[in-house]
């Protein structure tokens, strides 16, 4: 069973992302609420995979996904972002993202994209 770090700053999206991440058989190791919170979890936690915001408070997603990443260059981090973001996106993926997922989303895509992790 993989262990997933669920990072958002809306709790109602964490929420959402860890009732469909254990239906489908992941654990739900930590949340965190912004990037400061996403690194301190992680090195705590060391997750299998992070489902990673871009906007939020204190330190964006994108700047967490670099730490974490510098911390751990294996670590599998998978940008969830609203639509219309297309260049932080596109920043993040270069940054080391294994993909990401354009909210809103249904389940299948979620589960999809943390199928692809290996």
């Amino acid at each position: 069973m993989k262990k997933v770090l669920v990072v958002d700053d809306a709790t109602f999206m964490r929420l959402t992302i860890k009732a469909m991440l254990e239906k489908n058989g992941y654990e739900v190791v930590g949340e965190a609420a912004n990037g400061l919170e996403a690194i301190e979890k992680f090195n705590q936690l060391r997750p299998d995979i992070v489902t990673m915001d871009i906007t939020m408070p204190d330190m964006d997603g994108i700047e967490a996904l670099k730490k974490i990443l510098a911390a751990d260059p294996k670590a599998n981090v998978i940008m969830v972002s609203a639509m219309g973001q297309e260049v932080l996106v596109r920043e993040a993926i270069l940054s080391g993202a294994k993909t990401f997922i354009v909210k809103p989303f249904k389940e299948d895509q979620i589960i999809k994209a943390l199928a692809g992790i290996k």
